[in-house]
C-alpha cells in the first residue's frame, strides 16, 4: 500500500522556520516527481515546490528564496525547508508524487497524495 506522510507542521511566528517531512511507503519514490502544495482557508490548492525525476527543483514565485525543497534516497523522505515564514504561508501543506515522466505544476497530475500538516504563521 503506498503512503505518504507528511510532519513537520504547527505554529510559528512570522520570520521564523519549519521543515516539513513526506515519508513514502510501499514502493519507492527515489526517482519520481515529487510535489508540495498548500491550500489555505478557503483558497484553492495551489503548487509551492517540486522536484524533477533527475532533482531539479522548481517553486512557487511566492516562496522562492524562502523555501526549498529536496529528498533524501536513504529515508525515503522529501523535505520542505520553510524560512521567513509569513501569515500568508498559512495553509495545510500536502505531499504528492507523480508516476509520469513530465513535470507538471498541476495537482490533478498527481497520482499519490499524503493527508497534510497545518502551517500556522502568526504575525
Amino acid at each position: 500500500q503506498v503512503q505518504l506522510v507528511e510532519s513537520g507542521g504547527g505554529l510559528v511566528q512570522a520570520g521564523g522556520s519549519l521543515r516539513l517531512s513526506c515519508a513514502t511507503s510501499g514502493r519507492t519514490f527515489q526517482s519520481s516527481i515529487m510535489a508540495w502544495f498548500r491550500q489555505a482557508s478557503g483558497k484553492e490548492r495551489e503548487f509551492v515546490a517540486g522536484l524533477t525525476r533527475s532533482d531539479n527543483t522548481f517553486y512557487a514565485d511566492s516562496v522562492k528564496g524562502r523555501f526549498t525543497v529536496f529528498r533524501d534516497n536513504a529515508k525515503n523522505t522529501v523535505y520542505l525547508q520553510m524560512n521567513s515564514l509569513n501569515p500568508e504561508d498559512t495553509a495545510v501543506y500536502s505531499c504528492a508524487a507523480r508516476d509520469g515522466n513530465i513535470w507538471t505544476r498541476r495537482s490533478s497530475d498527481y497520482d499519490y497524495w499524503g493527508h497534510g500538516t497545518q502551517v500556522t504563521v502568526s504575525s
